[in-house]
């Protein structure tokens, strides 16, 4: 692959997870408003975003399975750290999402 081939597909995986990010700071806004209908839309959401990234993630690792000579770029380090990064706060707003929903279940 390219550079320029690698730097778009960096790219797509930045955009799809940024939007993602942003997403899940907006879940978190409304599980602090506990708007639970709300958070869980936006979670959904970024989910879905996530799934577009970690997709072309896939696809980068199938053409490298495959025999494509891929030199790994410092914005394809980025790159997967904030899809990674991304995901994982994803996880944690599952949790805290649950967590808010029982306290306002014992308020």
């Amino acid at each position: 692959m390219e550079s320029e081939e690698i730097q778009e597909v960096a790219f797509n995986i930045i955009l799809n997870s940024g939007d993602a990010r942003t997403l899940v700071h907006e879940g978190f806004k409304a599980m602090r408003d506990y708007r639970f209908v709300e958070a869980e839309d936006k979670l959904e959401e970024a989910n879905e975003s996530l799934i577009k990234a970690h997709n072309i993630q896939t696809e980068l690792l199938h053409n490298y399975a495959g025999g494509s000579k891929i030199n790994m770029e410092v914005i394809m380090v980025h790159a997967q750290d904030h899809l990674m990064t991304t995901m994982t706060l994803r996880e944690v707003a599952l949790e805290m999402l649950m967590m808010y929903k029982k306290i306002e279940k014992v308020n």
